[in-house]
């Protein structure tokens, strides 16, 4: 009996070995080095095995929240030896319905679900046990299509909610669909404050003027080319962007664009590439990166379906000049090899010392970009 103890114990011992062997393997799996910078860039793995990683948020202590949508889960990553690589994921929470966006503003953490807002109260300090969550709105459909949402805190202390169309194109049955809303951080005031909006998955502020612009995706089954995804700004609120009648600014649509002309509302600030699937963006705002891409437009680009051949799987830059897109060109791709990606970003976001972040649900990672003007533009 003793022998054969020791024999199970062995071959079970074996077994974990070769499952941890395996994990590790695939921890070691992702080729960041396929991944194409401009020169002076890296890029390496700062989370690894994030399930589904979607939306992302800072603190301002630097902890890393990180939503998702298909996994159902919102992960606070931690790197407690600070040497720029997460060491611990918390699940704060799981079970939620598509949790894809998530918000830290006053020492909590505001997640947004399809149907609802709701907050983890001090939630830095309670990691290990975190609180049930407060129910800060739950005045938003629950329909899937497109309802997923991107959150962010303005320069106005509001929460801004998009929410999407229920809808490849329809018109919208209620007047928060095809919107972004915003409200008080404790869910009061509801209102809308850009109209025509699709399906708007990221936006920021400029950090110069406080002006709203937002990436908007296009609607589909008009062909591989038609229409541009946008990238819009909405200095006031009011603005009407086009759905369901016109599309990337000069496209009626086939269906409602006689209802009413492309000239009636407000044309996307730059035209971006057809079913690109144009997700997070941000304004560069930190000291690392060199002096051109201070206040410049990064946008993560979640890759087409929609399309005969691929396209997207990058991110891109925005160049501003005088408050006007000029440029719209490649700054990191490589996660689309051929027609095979191994990773779809979904949002960046930087953090305090100026690197950047990069969520990708594909993949169930974040990296982190860095620049140090010695390296090439492929090394790792």
């Amino acid at each position: 009996m003793i022998l054969v103890f020791k024999f199970s114990l062995q071959i079970i011992c074996v077994f974990y070995y070769l499952v941890a062997a395996s994990l590790f393997a695939c921890a070691q799996a992702l080729p960041v080095d396929l991944i194409k910078l401009p020169q002076g860039f890296r890029i390496d793995i700062y989370a690894q095995g994030v399930d589904n990683a979607r939306s992302l948020a800072v603190s301002p202590g630097g902890m890393v929240f990180v939503g998702s949508r298909t996994a159902g889960k919102v992960y606070a990553l931690v790197d407690e030896d600070r040497d720029d690589h997460a060491d611990k994921i918390h699940v704060i929470a799981e079970g939620l319905n598509m949790p894809n966006g998530v918000a830290f503003h006053g020492g909590a953490l505001y997640v947004a679900e399809i149907h609802r807002v709701i907050k983890f109260e001090n939630i830095e300090q309670n990691l290990a046990q975190p609180p049930q969550p407060v129910v800060v709105n739950a005045d938003f459909a629950d329909n899937e299509w497109h309802g997923w949402k991107f959150i962010r805190f303005g320069p106005d202390g509001k929460l801004y909610v998009p929410v999407g169309a229920p809808c490849n194109a329809c018109e919208p049955p209620g007047p928060l669909f095809a919107s972004i809303a915003c409200m008080n951080p404790d869910g009061s005031g509801l209102e809308v404050f850009a109209e025509g909006v699709r399906n708007s998955v990221g936006f920021d502020w400029h950090p110069g003027t406080n002006e709203l612009w937002f990436t908007d995706n296009g609607r589909d089954m008009l062909g591989d080319d038609l229409p541009p995804d946008e990238l819009n700004h909405a200095p006031t609120a009011g603005m009407h962007f086009g759905f369901p009648y016109c599309h990337g600014g000069d496209i009626p649509d086939p269906q409602f664009g006689k209802k009413h002309g492309c000239l009636e509302f407000n044309p996307p600030a730059q035209k971006l590439g057809p079913h690109v699937a144009a997700l997070g963006m941000r304004f560069y705002q930190g000291n690392m990166f060199p002096e051109e891409y201070r206040r410049q437009i990064i946008i993560a680009e979640h890759g087409s379906w929609n399309r005969s051949t691929k396209i997207g799987y990058r991110l891109m830059l925005v160049r501003l000049q005088d408050n006007q897109p000029i440029s719209y060109d490649v700054f990191a791709e490589g996660w689309k090899q051929g027609e095979e990606m191994w990773g779809r970003p979904v949002d960046v976001q930087e953090m305090a010392d100026g690197s950047l972040l990069v969520s990708d649900d594909y993949a169930g990672a974040v990296y982190r970009i860095t620049y140090k003007g010695e390296y090439s533009a492929t090394q790792n």
